[in-house]
């Protein structure tokens, strides 16, 4: 089952699910998206709330394993990495043939403070992450087009070469 993009993170909390849900969201379906994770945990409850602020629910929502998705013969013509640039080395890399890019997002997880301090910094990554996906769609729908042009014009996310 090919897909256009998988976003990963290390446990597939936070930042992974927040960039699936903007892009599902953004691109009103038109691109195929999931996430998953090294070492899958549960949804940050403090992502849960400040999606919730966006009309996202994601209580439900389950994690997954990068693992388990390459068990299955899933393909994805990119893979993007959320992790922090501090994560690198334990940031996980979907195996098999595919096109990478890395994203860095701070780790919600790693926050500090109270409730109210620490959902301040989580809407902050929440709003680079719709920011960046923003972006993302825009260049999707006409690869010619955005300020992630000369980023993203070397992928071949959509099964076609977009660059000579």
């Amino acid at each position: 089952m090919k897909k256009d993009v998988l976003f990963v993170c290390v446990h597939n909390s936070a930042r992974s699910q927040m960039a699936e849900e903007y892009v599902k969201l953004l691109s009103n379906g038109e691109i195929t998206a999931e996430s998953a994770g090294f070492e899958p945990g549960v949804i940050n409850p403090l992502v849960v709330e400040a999606m919730e602020e966006e009309g996202v629910d994601l209580s439900d929502k389950k994690t997954q394993s990068v693992f388990e998705l390459f068990k299955k013969g899933h393909t994805y013509g990119a893979v993007i990495t959320v992790c922090s640039d501090s994560e690198g080395g334990s940031c996980p890399i979907f195996p098999g043939m595919t096109h990478r890019l890395h994203m860095p997002f701070p780790d919600p997880s790693t926050l500090e403070g109270s409730h109210e301090e620490k959902l301040a910094k989580v809407r902050e990554i929440r709003d680079e992450i719709k920011a960046l996906m923003k972006d993302f769609v825009a260049w999707y729908k006409d690869p010619n087009k955005g300020r992630l042009n000369s980023i993203w014009n070397t992928a071949d996310i959509k099964g076609r070469a977009t660059s000579e």
